[in-house]
């Protein structure tokens, strides 16, 4: 049976690399992105919606699908402080899987980050981690998690952060073995490659994706 596809975050890096995975796959025959403002092209297959994540009751309609991929995300930078940081790094996912879910979606799809942990001292990976504790109590059957390092690709934004980071990780890369190797970067093309294969599988319960299950899921044609 063919499925309609949910994405949140789809003009970041992962999501935009998600969107076009999913409208060319047969597996899908809608993909329905949810925007804050008009940023995609009409094209056969795609529904795009405008909408205001904290209005509770156009957000329910627009999440009516059969799979959620959340690819949203922010820098504390951007964001211009923690408060905003975590309104769209935990509000807002949460929000739509909680609302998702009462409706009836069983398979969720979010991307996080190493590190996520509800216990971490930093922030960003406190947030993260509790991102992830909170979906999981949602009762999803099928709870696809995934926690990449640095994301390689063009960006339309510069993040001054994330750019030395990837200067420093690709000068250390082959250091980065063992315990260390999940913060080996890795392509946004594929992680979401990887997020769209998961969505096929007929897997059940909570998986969590770092660096080696990444690259392996998501080079699968």
């Amino acid at each position: 049976m063919l499925q309609t596809a949910v994405v949140i975050g789809a003009t970041g890096l992962t999501g935009h690399h998600l969107v076009t995975l999913l409208l060319h796959d047969p597996h899908f025959s809608k993909v329905k992105v949810l925007v804050r403002t008009p940023s995609f092209k009409q094209r056969p297959g795609l529904e795009e919606i405008v909408v205001d994540f904290n209005d509770t009751n156009s957000l329910s309609a627009a999440l009516q699908g059969d799979v959620l991929f959340c690819c949203i995300g922010t820098t504390i930078r951007k964001a211009g402080s923690q408060e905003r940081f975590r309104d769209v790094d935990f509000e807002i996912p949460v929000r739509c899987a909680t609302l998702a879910r009462r409706q009836g979606m069983q398979q969720f799809l979010l991307l996080s980050s190493t590190g996520a942990a509800a216990h971490s001292r930093n922030f960003y990976l406190r947030t993260k981690g509790e991102t992830e504790q909170a979906i999981q109590q949602l009762g999803y059957s099928s709870l696809h998690i995934f926690r990449p390092s640095i994301l390689l690709g063009a960006r339309n934004e510069f993040r001054l952060g994330e750019s030395l980071g990837k200067v420093l990780v690709m000068l250390f890369y082959f250091l980065l073995i063992g315990h260390w190797k999940k913060y080996r970067p890795v392509k946004a093309a594929t992680v979401a490659n990887a997020m769209l294969n998961a969505a096929k599988t007929a897997t059940t319960g909570v998986r969590v994706y770092e660096y080696d299950g990444i690259k392996e899921l998501g080079s699968k044609h």
